[in-house]
């Protein structure tokens, strides 16, 4: 059986304090309602909210803080940039809630999280505009990272992602990019009619992955152009972020639920861009927290 399966410390890694290597949390430490943002400066933002705290841990670029808001108990973890954290701090979650750290086995009942992350993010469409609200309804992603496990297809939109290379004239030296939705429970509860359902490129970078250039040449400088005009059931691209793919994707496998909501903060197509996108933001938490 799979869950009499002992996990290697090799390949779970349990610090001699018994929190697990990279995010430093203990199983004891960890909540099912769970914010996730990317800056480890915006988890003192939303913990501020919070009516009491329980702890407050930093391992590099991983900062968790866990408390009760409105007698609800929830904790908020940064992730830092791109989808690689993103496949760090999910797994890791995961192990906190369902691997026995005594044993190394999964545990025979399994215990499901709640993740939302808040982030920002570029629009793709005219109609888009900064400081609107967007939920990753669908999320494809550009980096890989689900090709490399095994049943990946069983969460994945394949009709999604078979149209959406085609239309791109995806380039096969690229990652094939992979396409899930959000949990659709989460959606509804977090979701008014105040956020827009998106479908959002989850970029494997911020520069070339996303149509800039700088000094260097993109290799296909039409990309943005074909992801732009690309239809799926009559709906558009949106918006661009780095991590929504990733973690929905990763969640569903694992058998928890994840949704990304984002702040448009730049009008790509406008080539507008707004650097004091902090109040939007936290109008964005305090919402999410009600709602949560």
């Amino acid at each position: 059986m799979a869950n009499e399966r002992i996990i290697p410390p090799s390949e779970l890694i349990i610090n001699d304090d018994g929190s697990v290597f990279h995010i430093h949390l203990r199983p004891d430490q960890l909540r099912d309602n769970i914010i996730m943002v990317g800056d480890p400066g915006r988890v003192d933002m939303v913990a501020s909210y919070f009516d009491e705290i329980d702890y407050d841990v930093q391992s590099r670029e991983f900062h968790a803080i866990a408390g009760k808001y409105k007698g609800k108990e929830l904790m908020c973890i940064s992730h830092g940039i791109g989808p690689d954290n993103i496949e760090i701090v999910v797994t890791e979650l995961d192990a906190l809630a369902n691997v026995d750290f005594a044993t190394r086995k999964v545990k025979p009942e399994h215990r499901t999280l709640n993740m939302v992350r808040i982030g920002t993010s570029g629009s793709l469409q005219f109609d888009l505009k900064i400081g609107d609200f967007v939920i990753a309804e669908k999320g494809t992603g550009f980096d890989g990272i689900l090709n490399f496990y095994a049943d990946r297809d069983k969460v994945c939109d394949l009709d999604f992602e078979k149209e959406f290379t085609r239309h791109t004239g995806w380039d096969p030296t690229w990652a094939a990019p992979y396409t899930v939705d959000a949990d659709a429970e989460l959606v509804a509860r977090i979701g008014k009619d105040d956020m827009i359902r998106g479908y959002t490129i989850a970029a494997v970078g911020f520069y070339a992955p996303q149509g800039r250039m700088v000094r260097l040449k993109l290799k296909d400088p039409n990309l943005n152009e074909k992801i732009e005009s690309f239809r799926f059931n009559g709906r558009p691209i949106t918006n661009f972020e780095m991590e929504s793919a990733c973690l929905q994707g990763m969640a569903k496998m694992l058998g928890h639920r994840a949704m990304t909501v984002c702040c448009i903060i730049a009008q790509r197509r406008a080539e507008e861009a707004n650097t004091d996108y902090k109040p939007s933001v936290k109008r964005l938490v305090e919402t999410v927290l009600d709602r949560f």
